[in-house]
């Protein structure tokens, strides 16, 4: 098993891109409305990973997967659509953002971006 440690420096890094990435997404991007409705009905593709508090993942390397639920929408559809152009590196989520339009990455962001304290985690169990 191979370990890589993260560094704050690095973590920073990372979310500085993925915000700048996220204010500037192109003008039709800015254009879709989400429907937290129709992503609760796509939400299969995201909870065996994100709805399971403190889980984590061997794939590619030991990885904590967060809990998405109150992120902001406009950073869950950044993140997305670097897995889909390959800027973001993990196997799993570059296949399940790559099998997403824009619509549907912007359906899951408004459906997770509602979520609060009282919101049940996996809403399939």
């Amino acid at each position: 098993m191979i370990k890589i440690q993260v560094t704050a420096t690095k973590k920073l890094i990372l979310s500085v891109s993925i915000f700048t990435a996220a204010l500037s997404l192109p003008a039709q991007a800015a254009e879709i409305q989400g429907n937290a409705e129709q992503g609760a009905k796509n939400v299969r593709l995201c909870v065996g990973c994100h709805a399971i508090p403190g889980y984590r993942s061997s794939v590619p390397e030991i990885y904590t997967v967060p809990l998405i639920g109150g992120q902001s929408s406009g950073y869950i559809v950044a993140a997305l659509q670097a897995y889909k152009k390959g800027e973001r590196k993990h196997p799993t989520m570059r296949s399940v953002a790559g099998s997403l339009s824009d619509q549907d990455m912007a359906d899951l962001a408004a459906y997770y971006s509602a979520q609060n304290a009282e919101t049940k985690a996996n809403k399939l169990k």
